[in-house]
Formats: C-alpha cells, structure tokens, sequence
C-alpha cells in the first residue's frame, strides 16, 4: 500500500515492492503506450479474438464468460477505433479491446512505459489470457510503489481518461459520493488491487494504490470482501486528506 501526496514523495508505505500478479491494472500501462506511439487513434481495426502470444509460436484467445465488457464483443467481426478500444480498456476494463491495443502497440513499447514510470517490479510482458505466454513463464506483475509511479507518469490527457472507471467500487467506494478520481482497478479470485488519483475539493489531490493477493478476494465484481477492504483502506485514508502534505 503506498499514499502519496500528488507530485510528492510517499508518506505512507506498506509492503510497497511487494510484486503481485497484474490482474487489470496493467492495462494502464498499454493505455499509455497507445497513446505515445503516435498511432491515429481514430483509424478502425479489425475486432478479431485471435493474438499472437508472446512466446511467438503459439496464438490465444479471450474467454468472452471472462470480460467484465460485453460492448467490443458485440463488434465482433466488424471494426472499432482504437480511441473507442483504449477507453473501453480502462472505462469498462474490457480484456478483447486490451489486446486489440497491445497488438497495436506491442510489447516493447508496454515494456517503455514501465521504465519511463520508474518501475521497479513491475511489468507486462504478455496480453490477457495469453495462457501459452504464462507456461513460458511471462508474467504480468505490479507493486503498489509502481502503480503510483505509473500513475505520476502519465500525461494529464491520458490520465483523464481514467476518471471514466465505471468500476466505482474497492477505494472509489470508500470516498463519499460524487468525489473526483482517476483510477484503474484488476481482480480475479485471489486478487483485488486498485490504484488513484484522488481529488478532495478541500484538499490537495493525492495518489493511493493497494495491491491485496489472498483469499478475501472472490473475484466478483462488486460483492467481493477485498474490495470491502480496500474501501476501508480509503475511507480511513480520506478522514487524514488535509494532513497528507503537512
């Protein structure tokens, strides 16, 4: 867990290089690396569910059951832009348009987001589900110490994207109502992490992220007791705002 006064050094820091398995929060790093790689984001792609793993030899496909969004499914066979992909990304957190990105992209320029973040624990070498990638032994890890950096990297216009989560539970659900954030959360059975830019209207903004691995998390969406957690977690940190930069 790691708080951190918006572009000031952290003032609380718990188990912060702990590395965690990504879940969704890598998507993040992909939304970033879309947006430095000059593409055109309004040009279409293909909606296809067919990737080219990581390993090079072997390809892999999204668990449609498994996507928290049911919109880039339904364009399936048709064409999306990538500025709509990369908001349902991290909007909705959809897995199919994560890879639809990343095969734009790449894995190198993912790979460049992370150093340029300052990274120290984390990284993304392989997309959602990339099951023959995950064998290989790529995998997907995050530190709540680096998904505070990740976040302190982006550019005010990438970062605003995140405000869109409509994911508003674990440590949005632990501010009152109403509240500005920016923020990206991932879970999966065993896994509940969440990272944001808070935004006080009586205070200055700050970043918290906590990456929770264990078995609190039930992997649902909404009625998951991690998430509960989480929101504890920001509630109680919420109650201190105006002395985080004291």
């Amino acid at each position: 867990m790691v708080v951190a006064p918006w572009g000031r050094a952290p003032v609380l820091e718990r188990n912060e290089d702990v590395p965690h398995d990504a879940a969704s929060t890598m998507k993040v790093a992909v939304l970033a690396a879309l947006h430095r790689s000059g593409a055109d984001l309004d040009v279409r792609v293909p909606v296809v569910n067919a990737f080219t793993s990581v390993t090079g030899d072997a390809t892999y496909a999204n668990v449609r059951e498994d996507d928290s969004d049911p919109g880039p499914w339904e364009l399936l066979g048709g064409t999306a832009s990538l500025r709509w992909l990369a908001g349902r990304m991290v909007t909705h957190s959809s897995n199919l348009a994560t890879n639809l990105c990343l095969a734009e992209v790449g894995h190198e320029a993912v790979a460049e987001v992370w150093r340029r973040a300052g990274a120290t624990g984390s990284a993304s070498p392989r997309g959602i589900e990339d099951v023959p990638g995950r064998a290989a032994g790529f995998h997907n890890r995050v530190t709540a110490g680096d998904l505070v950096r990740l976040l302190e990297s982006l550019e005010p216009e990438v970062l605003g994207l995140l405000e869109d989560n409509v994911h508003r539970v674990d440590l949005a659900a632990g501010l009152p109502p109403g509240t500005r954030l920016a923020s990206k959360n991932g879970w999966f059975p065993g896994v509940r992490h969440s990272a944001a830019v808070i935004h006080p209207p009586d205070a200055g903004p700050y970043a918290m992220a906590v990456c929770y691995s264990g078995p609190l998390a039930n992997g649902h969406d909404v009625d998951d007791p991690a998430a509960r957690l989480l929101a504890r977690l920001s509630a109680a940190v919420w109650k201190e705002r105006h002395r985080l930069a004291c």
